[in-house]
């Protein structure tokens, strides 16, 4: 046999070989996460009351899953990216070039078809909040909220960096804008409104109940911009595209945790009302 002979037997042999290797199914990672006893779950830096300093409601979430899952939780705290498509990346499918992840499984995840349709590499599901802007003001120094013209010329703040923050400062040609405190968190914010340097404050609705817990001295009320969702946005978690059988536990987990107060109750310890669709 020539050597060409020889080289086209041995690229043949190879060819069915990668072929039989494709028709056999891979090790799945759940068979692998099983393996190693840990469910490696991502969740945001400073990010309360969700996650910070270890503690908070996706902390909470995050447990919960990996005990019903019969795993041990490993927590990957991490600070948020650019954009949430970076966040995907680095904890999900790829993992940072820091050598920091992926985990099994990211949370406070927005499932959003856009956001689907630019990261073809996770599979984004099970729901399990709603988060809104809600707009927290004194009623002593706003008596009668009607709308955001009853905020003008009045104290208003917001977390820098942030939705709330663009919005307020970017809405009616910037009308707001001289009278707009930005706080280095919501929290800040909250507390300022509080202890009476502000009338009112924009905040995600989590953030706001976190802090004031329904003191009836600072009621809460919706707000409407043009650029924002009216019903809010949904959060869910991702995992990666072909890990079907992990992500049909966990959304088995939150069905069950949504139908026995659970994943309520662990909202309900932060103060904050478990928002579903």
């Amino acid at each position: 046999m020539s050597f060409t002979m020889l080289r086209s037997a041995v690229q043949r042999c190879l060819m069915a070989a990668l072929l039989l290797c494709a028709a056999i199914p891979a090790h799945s990672d759940w068979a692998k996460i099983q393996q190693s006893g840990t469910l490696k779950v991502a969740v945001y830096n400073d990010f309360a009351p969700f996650s910070d300093h270890g503690a908070g409601i996706d902390v909470d979430l995050a447990a919960a899953l990996a005990a019903k899952l019969g795993l041990k939780l490993s927590l990957l705290p991490f600070p948020a990216g650019e954009s949430v498509n970076d966040d995907l990346r680095n904890m999900v499918w790829k993992g940072h070039y820091l050598g920091y992840g992926p985990a099994d499984v990211m949370l406070h995840v927005p499932v959003a078809p856009e956001l689907m349709n630019q990261n073809a590499q996770v599979r984004i599901f099970a729901p399990y909040y709603v988060e809104t802007l809600r707009l927290a003001h004194s009623a002593k120094t706003v008596p009668e909220y009607a709308g955001l013209d009853s905020l003008a010329g009045k104290r208003l703040g917001a977390e820098k960096v942030s939705i709330s923050a663009m919005v307020l400062l970017g809405e009616g040609d910037g009308r707001f804008r001289d009278n707009v405190h930005v706080y280095d968190t919501a929290a800040d914010a909250l507390h300022k409104l509080q202890a009476g340097e502000l009338d009112a404050v924009l905040a995600n609705r989590s953030e706001i109940e976190s802090v004031l817990h329904d003191d009836p001295a600072f009621p809460l009320d919706k707000v409407a911009f043009q650029r924002l969702p009216r019903d809010g946005w949904a959060l869910g978690m991702a995992v990666r595209r072909d890990d079907e059988d992990m992500a049909r536990r966990l959304q088995s987990v939150i069905n069950d945790m949504k139908a026995d107060g659970q994943l309520q109750a662990i909202f309900a310890k932060y103060h904050v009302m478990a928002v579903q669709r």
